[in-house]
């Protein structure tokens, strides 16, 4: 029976110890970095997925058991297992509302619990898990995680959002930005300057520059430089112009 104890070995069996190191400080695992005490052991994303392919049926107990982990790289399977299975639930011939329900719900409880916690964790599963469940429901949760102190948990709410940009609406990214325009921290800002930029990428220019009229005087030069990033230099120049010190 597949359990997470046969998912930990797999990945044992690809890791690389030279990789172990440089993925460490990639991460900030050092003491008083955003990856602080996290631990790696050397498995590279694309390795990852194709041990998590494998165990595509784990029950989520054993999910459990992987997020509990220290390791990080047993967290990203758990993730990539979940993304796996949301997907499959949400078939455009058979949906399975009751079993998407019960992945997203398995979901959050493991971002409130602290457990999706490093940047590459909340990109590879936000968008998917909760930006498909809540896509067509009431979005409140995403406010809420928006709203809340925690980095991560911040970071969970704007890739939420990436959901809906791919599905063209971008309603609640522009609701939830400017409530994190003085969220100062490298990691909000890199994510909420690119899902600004996908807003004008993926359904409107003019949202984009809209928001950039009334609101650019008031960003931070991260969030600026990427939100604009695809704007013409000139444009890109008369922001910059506007921000405030």
């Amino acid at each position: 029976m597949d359990d997470a104890a046969a998912v930990t070995r797999a990945l044992a069996q690809v890791a690389n110890p030279d990789d172990a190191v440089e993925l460490q400080r990639f991460f900030k695992t050092g003491p008083g970095e955003y990856g602080e005490g996290d631990v790696f052991i050397g498995v590279r994303v694309p390795a990852t997925r194709q041990v998590a392919k494998r165990f595509v049926d784990l029950p989520l107990a054993e999910v459990d058991a992987l997020l509990d982990s220290g390791v990080h790289e047993h967290r990203m399977a758990a993730l990539v297992i979940l993304n796996g299975r949301f997907t499959r639930a949400s078939g455009t011939r058979k949906r399975d509302e009751a079993e998407r329900e019960r992945i997203a719900d398995f979901y959050l409880a493991a971002v409130l619990r602290g457990r999706v916690n490093n940047w590459d964790l909340v990109d590879t599963s936000a968008v998917i898990v909760l930006g498909g469940w809540l896509f067509d429901r009431p979005r409140d949760l995403v406010h809420e995680l928006g709203a809340d102190p925690d980095l991560w948990r911040r970071r969970v709410a704007l890739l939420t959002t990436f959901g809906f940009i791919r599905r063209g609406d971008a309603t609640t990214t522009l609701e939830l930005a400017p409530r994190l325009l003085e969220d100062r921290r490298d990691l909000t800002q890199k994510a909420l300057g690119w899902m600004l930029r996908e807003v004008g990428k993926r359904v409107d220019r003019e949202l984009l520059i809209g928001f950039l009229d009334e609101h650019a005087a008031g960003m931070g030069a991260t969030a600026l430089s990427y939100a604009t990033e695809h704007l013409d230099a000139d444009v890109r120049a008369r922001y910059r112009r506007l921000r405030r010190p």
